[in-house]
């Protein structure tokens, strides 16, 4: 059947002025997709010209698009039918605002997908375990015979794909406050993992922030659903204002209907009867954070597949890359890879997800972060520390801050200038039964472009130990 949402889309298009903001990975297909329409693009970036990638730079003149760059770029945006904005340009910029006043439809490609899109959409959002929650629903999904398809944050850019969706397939997207803001359309099955403060260097306030992760399920309607976080106190809140059906997980709560984990179980709770689904000790993942995504992700799909696939798909579920990744066991040593542990908090939870003795290697880019909630974590799980970057004095005062509170521990800390000495002294002081935890708790720019190449360079240091 064909798709009569995208036939209007490409028919208002053809011939249009057309705005495209962000040369980012979404929008280059986007590009693409509206040079075949005919359309009269012009793409802005507030990056210098010498500062975008020059394949693209030439692509957009071989279309004889217009290309506006530099900081004052979106001065220009002026007299377009339609705006294109990215996520990193929220809709309360002022440019924004002034042409929509004008008469121009602003959107994004992620909010046009969902409006085209013929098929049942899921989506995920949250300040943790997005990512986590998401692939899980989409590994859930594919085992139960769903053709699926993955977006948003994750996966491929999927607008330019949306012609190929059958009616029976599902959309999965991993949505950010950004892509959120100023949404006016909803996904049919909603996640909100859990909201504390985060972007706030980007949104005005925390208020701001809370409403446009309220978007994930503000346009349902009665047959919508959300999944919310029984144990966060806002979204606990948001159930009151969803029109649709609401499910809560919880790791803390005996909820009497619901996904819950407790005592080593999660279970499905419906009318005060517990039924026993998995018992975490089966699981590749680790964690109560990550036990808590797991639910979130049952509850998504309970009545899209049975519970035995469900089951299946998250024992077989390794995790995603770089986040508490099983890497090797060598010589009764296991390595893992958390190179997504940027901030404290996260190497904490990473901790917090072994019962194991812990070889921890930290260290990085320095945000200016308080490293003194890391020091207590520190002395409870790890044997022996490992510091690396820029922020290994910060964490090393922080534990001898800490340290000085009993003078007769003793607690091993090594200082390396590489990832690869790191790895290689690690391997030299664990002993058997032992994890050696590869973790942060800073960013990667010091030494690397981000925490994906840091985690790549991690492993092949690892996978390259004789």
């Amino acid at each position: 059947m064909e798709n009569q949402k995208l036939k209007a889309f490409e028919n208002n298009v053809k011939g249009k002025r057309v705005a495209v903001i962000g040369l980012g990975v979404s929008n280059i297909p986007l590009i693409d997709y509206l040079y075949k329409l005919m359309a009269k693009v012009t793409v802005f970036d507030e990056r210098e010209i010498d500062k975008l990638d020059q394949e693209t730079v030439e692509k957009i003149k071989s279309y004889n698009f217009d290309l506006v760059t530099g900081k004052n770029a979106l001065h220009f945006l002026r007299g377009f039918n339609i705006i294109f904005r990215s996520p990193s340009c929220l809709p309360n910029t002022l440019q924004l605002i002034s042409e929509q006043k004008r008469g121009a439809i602003v959107t994004s490609e992620i909010e046009m997908l969902m409006n085209i899109c013929p098929c049942k959409i899921i989506g995920v959002t949250g300040s943790d375990g997005k990512t986590t929650t998401t692939s899980l629903i989409y590994e859930i999904l594919k085992a139960g015979g769903y053709n699926c398809h993955l977006g948003g944050n994750i996966g491929i850019p999927l607008f330019t794909e949306v012609k190929n969706f059958k009616e029976d397939d599902i959309v999965i997207l991993e949505l950010s406050s950004f892509q959120l803001m100023g949404m006016e359309i909803s996904p049919d099955i909603s996640v909100i993992t859990n909201i504390s403060p985060n972007h706030l260097d980007k949104h005005s306030s925390y208020e701001e922030y809370i409403e446009a992760k309220k978007n994930i399920f503000a346009f349902q309607d009665e047959d919508g659903k959300v999944v919310l976080n029984y144990d966060n106190d806002i979204t606990r809140g948001c159930a009151k204002e969803a029109d649709g059906k609401v499910i809560f997980f919880s790791s803390k709560e005996k909820l009497s209907d619901g996904i819950i984990y407790e005592d080593g179980i999660i279970k499905e709770c419906k009318d005060g009867v517990r039924k026993h689904l998995l018992n975490v000790k089966d699981l590749h993942l680790r964690g109560v954070h990550n036990y808590e995504n797991i639910c979130a992700a049952i509850a998504a799909t309970i009545d899209l597949v049975d519970s035995e696939v469900q089951i299946k798909a998250i024992k077989d579920f390794k995790g995603v890359e770089h986040r508490l990744e099983f890497v090797r066991e060598l010589d009764g040593v296991k390595w893992y890879n958390d190179s997504i542990g940027t901030s404290p908090s996260r190497t904490i939870a990473g901790l917090n997800s072994f019962d194991e003795k812990i070889v921890l290697i930290a260290g990085g880019y320095d945000k200016n972060l308080d490293y003194s909630p890391l020091a207590k974590p520190i002395l409870e799980k790890v044997t022996k520390l490992i510091l690396m970057g820029r922020t290994s004095s910060k964490i090393y005062n922080a534990v001898m801050k800490e340290l000085s509170k009993d003078p007769d521990i003793v607690f091993p800390i090594y200082r390396c200038d590489t990832l690869e000495e790191a790895v290689e002294r690690a391997r030299k002081v664990a002993k058997p039964g032992e994890i050696i935890l590869f973790s942060p708790a800073s960013a990667s720019f010091d030494m690397f472009k981000n925490f994906a190449e840091r985690g790549e360079k991690f492993k092949s240091a690892v996978n390259s130990l004789k």
